[in-house]
């Protein structure tokens, strides 16, 4: 049976609006600090969840699981310090970074027992090259420890993917993601108020263009796009979409903020991103590590 092209349409359109999460939160970022931006994104984002999060008893219950506890605790926390990062570099870098994931995602799974391909291995060290190419000499794109702060949230973020693997099934694909939403925004709201107080809400309507895109395209639409294409297509297939996120990124950034872009940013993000696609591809036998890698920053495939 031939496969629909809509779930390949809709991994497409969660990849591009992963993408525009990085200019859009440059945008708010001009006018609010990074954390209090990425509270204002997530109660934007609970909003949207709220109905899916609480509409039946089987998604109720998921407050109660350790598991997604965790991984909420996880998202938000990561959030916040991908964020701090961005502040510090431009949207190119950070978009490119990102780029790194299923690299990392190949390792760990090495080091937890599942079985990485050789194939994948060249990947990584591709991967791990160009991430070292951008770290060591970011030039005018950020500066170090903006490069170390954003690849720190990256490790946050592979934590969730792990632990969001012992999420509960469930029949509706958008449960487990918008609890997790909820959990996240009810994780960072003490952090952001207590380190920075109330976040600004007399922002531009440009600032507030940049909240409310995060939290609707780039959070939830991305999230509902992400588990409706990811579990009708292969895990390795759906993967591929993943370099949507920093290609798009890296565009916007050039395109419209005009992004510096010296030779070792440019070098070590084509290695990142292709690198990242030698991974996906390379778990084709893999279903374990193939499924965390396609997972992104998505829901964990079916």
């Amino acid at each position: 049976m031939k496969t629909s092209a809509l779930p390949f349409a809709a991994l497409a359109i969660a990849g591009i609006c992963w993408g525009l999460g990085f200019p859009l939160g440059k945008l708010a970022l001009r006018e609010a600090g990074a954390a209090p931006m990425v509270l204002l994104r997530f109660a934007v984002a609970s909003l949207a969840a709220l109905p899916f999060a609480l509409g039946n008893r089987e998604a109720r219950a998921l407050f109660r699981s350790p598991a997604v506890l965790l991984a909420g605790l996880f998202y938000g926390i990561a959030f916040l310090v991908q964020f701090e990062g961005l502040a510090r570099v431009t949207v190119t870098l950070a978009a490119l970074l990102v780029g790194a994931m299923p690299a990392l995602v190949a390792i760990a799974a090495s080091l937890m027992g599942e079985r990485v391909s050789r194939t994948s291995w060249i990947g990584v060290a591709a991967a791990t090259i160009g991430a070292a190419l951008i770290a060591g000499k970011p030039g005018g794109a950020g500066s170090p420890i903006g490069v170390a702060i954003s690849l720190g949230s990256l490790l946050i973020f592979l934590c969730w993917l792990f632990t969001l693997k012992r999420a509960p099934d469930t029949k509706s694909p958008l449960a487990v993601a918008s609890v997790t939403i909820l959990i996240a925004t009810a994780a960072i709201l003490p952090i952001v108020l207590l380190l920075h107080g109330p976040p600004p809400l007399a922002l531009s309507r440009v600032a507030w263009g940049g909240v409310l895109g995060q939290g609707l395209l780039s959070t939830f639409l991305a999230t509902a796009a992400w588990g409706y294409g990811a579990a009708r297509v292969g895990s390795a297939s759906a993967g591929v979409f993943i370099n949507l996120e920093p290609l798009m990124g890296a565009a916007i950034g050039i395109g419209l903020f005009g992004d510096p872009v010296g030779l070792g940013v440019l070098a070590g993000g084509l290695l990142i991103l292709a690198g990242s696609l030698v991974v996906v591809l390379g778990e084709r036998g893999t279903p374990g590590v193939a499924a965390i890698a396609a997972a992104g920053h998505g829901l964990p495939t079916e």
